[in-house]
């Protein structure tokens, strides 16, 4: 019997009157809210607005789920159905019960990210560059659910940290084994904080965080698969090919991809969006941090300080053309003008004046007062394009 060992908990679920609390589902949902919160800062110290992540993760989280029971189901298919199925077809619902596929979940959770990212004319890029040491650290403490379960432990193993299974889980007496669900919490752990760093060091825009994210948890999963003696694709034994295990291979195919888009775009730039165009023309929308209330573009760009001072120029220069006296004195009152004309046509009624004269008059005034409304109009017409400015900033 080995001296040192990691035991299993006696127990996965506690009820709370006829409520079952489950420790699988405990263990996600803490790392949806530690992935959240740590995407939150980090989308505000980009310059994007308050409460953006937190609503772009409903759907991600929804999205996310689905999509890794999805996996889970599709790669092992014969634990459910078929003639040597072990469970009833049914319980491919039972989520609770463990079965989560984290490439399904990334896959159909990014396209919650990008609907949601779409609609409020955000940049994709930022928001996964963003979030990707949030969804390391979420793994690593969602994997403690497997703990909780007794499940997708290792082979039999004599290490001082060897992980104890119950014979109802499969284990075997006085049998320790790989408790790989803490090397890959540990892995993915060390990941986010090298993502972290290397963010703030190389300032990795454009989806290239998020694609080292990629090769940095594929490199961990594919050795840890390899210890790994659960029935993945299969129902007494795993589906192999060429030696490898599904999410073996899963894992090269996905560490490659990751490589080349990091190549392919290592000279990319531009703008990112990450403040949302539409908040600007919603009345008491909430604009960005002060530091980055000037634009929308991503710091280090450079594009938003001169799109401001362009802006303010455009201004300034409308606001003076506008204040200048020879404005003020080219728009006379209209009442003036009226009392003028009719004193003029007093004076030619009394003197006998022809009828010329008479139009003469009116028809100086009526030229005098049209001039001035021009002159309104011009003023005004000088004045619009430094509101709309204002507005688009």
């Amino acid at each position: 019997m080995p001296l040192a060992s990691i035991p299993s908990p006696s127990q996965g679920v506690w009820y709370l009157g006829i409520i079952p609390i489950r420790a699988y589902a405990l263990c996600i949902v803490l790392g949806v809210i530690v992935a959240v919160w740590l995407s939150e800062r980090r989308w505000r110290a980009r310059g994007g607005q308050k409460g953006t992540i937190i609503d772009i993760a409903v759907p991600a989280v929804i999205f996310g789920l689905i999509g890794g029971r999805l996996y889970h189901v599709i790669t092992d298919w014969q634990t459910y159905f078929g003639s040597r199925a072990i469970k009833e077809p049914i319980q491919a619902l039972f989520i609770w019960e463990g079965g989560l596929g984290i490439w399904g979940a990334i896959a159909l959770g990014g396209v919650g990210v990008w609907l949601a990212a779409r609609r409020r004319g955000l940049s994709m890029t930022a928001l996964a560059d963003t979030i990707a040491p949030g969804i390391a650290f979420a793994q690593a403490i969602g994997r403690w659910g497997n703990w909780f379960n007794q499940e997708l432990y290792g082979s039999p193993t004599t290490l001082p940290w060897g992980l104890e299974i119950d014979v109802d889980h499969g284990g075997e007496p006085g049998v320790l084994y790989h408790p790989t669900f803490l090397y890959e919490s540990l892995w993915d752990v060390a990941l986010g904080f090298v993502l972290i760093y290397l963010g703030r060091r190389l300032a990795l825009h454009h989806g290239r965080l998020f694609a080292l994210y990629v090769a940095g948890y594929t490199l961990g999963r594919f050795w840890i698969e390899g210890l790994r003696i659960d029935p993945v694709g299969g129902v007494d034994h795993a589906v192999e090919f060429l030696g490898l295990r599904i999410n073996q291979w899963t894992s090269i195919v996905l560490f490659v991809g990751a490589l080349v888009y990091f190549w392919a775009t290592r000279n990319k730039t531009g703008e990112e969006i990450v403040v949302s165009p539409s908040s600007h023309y919603e009345p008491g929308a909430e604009s960005a941090d002060p530091a980055h209330a000037s634009g929308q573009a991503d710091p280090g760009t450079g594009e938003s300080s001169e799109s401001t001072e362009s802006s303010e120029s455009s201004e300034s220069a409308a606001s003076s053309a506008a204040d200048t006296p020879e404005s003020q004195a080219s728009a006379p009152d209209e009442p003036a003008q009226a009392d003028d004309t009719r004193k003029a046509q007093s004076a030619a009624e009394e003197a006998g004046a022809p009828a010329s004269a008479h139009d003469d008059v009116s028809g100086d005034a009526g030229q005098d007062a049209d001039g001035a409304k021009l002159s309104d109009a011009d003023a005004d017409a000088d004045a619009e394009p430094a509101t709309k400015e204002k507005n688009s900033r």
